[in-house]
């Protein structure tokens, strides 16, 4: 008897919502965005909701928005440890740069993360590539796409050496004798690379999950093949099915090519759900929520995307065209999404003002105005048809869009036997189905 295939649903948590105009909107929660108690509320939610895990991303400069718009963030780190402390069975994901980080010091924190919730964490590894970022750190630096992945390679070899310095039956913890752990059991690394030398040992024992699960959200070239030799999960943006077949396919065959297994890596698209009892509902809620935005506030998201590209000559309301745009192989910020909106221009005939309301939700991730019904259709079609291994969900507003995602759609997933009734796992690679790794 086979089992049925079980998607993965993770809650992207961001501001009061994913949507521009989420931050200050009237059914958005009142609660300030420095409490470390509303988050720690919604993961609570989550958690009730049977998600597999909770996603902090994070930026590294303050955005020129900041002060209008709300974009302001704690320390993803961090929050988990106060999330950890009030949850039992949720993952813990949080977004950590390899460009402004040091391995030993990110290896640390992410182990006691995994060891304070007893195997929940998971990090996002991103490669930073804003100006602004680079000015916080000093970093005079012209580092492209392809070299800050070099970067990265060798940066997860170290974490992962430094993860593994510690065998599982080190400690003994033994008083009468004397020896908390043996010696003979805890090697140092010694790693001296072209761009970091580490001695290790770690200063802590491997932590319940071995490793902490490893996630990644690049879809370039780059992006991919280093996602098929380190992700465990991968978040990804598509603003249409087909798109997300095309990564799919792409990344499980780059993931038997590279000798590992395809389904010890998830492939995890973003959808933010406008729900409502009618569509018709659904999508005025989602329309008001456009009209709210500030397009000018999209017009600089959009520039920070071409890395710092000039769009202020274009007028909201004239159709767009390729050529107004840099060519995405020269731009060395998000090229993945340099590569979406220039292809949605190539293949729609749409003004700015329409590409910044299809981007003000979610950033280029798919949005979806429907049913509890239709919501969860959309989920089950790209689950069975090659698009996905589950979910990256991302409410335009919290907390309503996540209750009426939770109270609405999980129950209908349930009755197709499609997600979890109950957890049946403590840590987050139970939950994702994946491997522990030999130390």
């Amino acid at each position: 008897m086979t089992t049925q295939r079980q998607l993965h649903l993770n809650l992207f948590i961001q501001s009061r919502g994913h949507h521009e105009a989420a931050w200050n909107h009237p059914d958005a929660s009142p609660m300030g965005l420095m409490d470390a108690s509303y988050y720690q509320g919604i993961a609570q939610r989550a958690e009730a909701g049977l998600f597999d895990s909770i996603f902090f991303a994070d930026i590294l400069a303050a955005t020129d928005d900041a002060a209008l718009s709300g974009k302001v963030w704690l320390e993803p780190i961090t929050l988990l440890a106060a999330i950890a402390a009030v949850t039992e069975r949720i993952g813990l994901i949080a977004t950590a740069s390899t460009t402004y980080s040091l391995p030993f010091t990110l290896a640390r924190q992410f182990s006691s993360v995994d060891h304070i919730s007893n195997g929940r964490a998971g990090w996002n590894i991103v490669t930073t590539w804003l100006q602004d970022a680079a000015r916080n750190y000093g970093d005079t630096r012209d580092v492209s796409l392809d070299d800050r992945y070099v970067l990265a390679d060798e940066f997860v070899e170290i974490i992962k050496g430094l993860w593994d310095s510690w065998a599982d039956d080190a400690v003994v913890d033994d008083r009468a004798a004397g020896i908390y752990a043996r010696p003979d059991r805890i090697h140092a690394i010694n790693h001296d690379g072209p761009n970091y030398s580490v001695a290790g040992p770690l200063n802590l024992p491997r932590s319940p999950q071995g490793r902490p699960v490893l996630v990644q959200a690049g879809s370039s070239d780059a992006g991919r093949d280093f996602a098929a030799r380190h992700a465990e999960a991968i978040f990804t943006a598509h603003l249409e099915k087909a798109t997300a077949q095309e990564f799919y396919a792409d990344i499980k065959a780059r993931l038997v090519k590279a000798g590992r297994k395809p389904d010890q890596v998830l492939v995890l698209p973003g959808v933010n759900p406008m729900i409502a009892s009618t569509e018709a509902e659904a999508k005025r809620l989602l329309r008001e929520l456009n009209e709210s935005a500030d397009p000018e506030v999209g017009r600089r998201t959009l520039s920070s995307r071409f890395g710092g590209h000039d769009f202020s000559h274009l007028a909201l309301d004239e159709v767009l065209k390729p050529d107004d745009f840099p060519h995405p192989d020269t731009v060395e910020a998000s090229r993945s999404r340099a590569v979406m909106v220039v292809g949605l221009i190539e293949r729609e005939q749409v003004t700015l003002r329409q590409l910044l309301a299809k981007l003000a939700g979610a950033r280029g991730h798919f949005t979806f105005a429907g049913t509890p019904e239709q919501v969860a259709d959309l989920i089950e079609d790209w689950f069975q048809d090659g698009a996905a291994d589950g979910f990256n969900v991302m409410p335009p507003i919290f907390p309503g869009m996540l209750d009426a995602f939770i109270d609405g759609v999980v129950p209908i997933l349930q009755a197709r036997g499609l997600f979890r009734t109950e957890y049946t796992g403590t840590t987050l690679r139970e939950h994702y189905g994946l491997d522990r790794p030999p130390a």
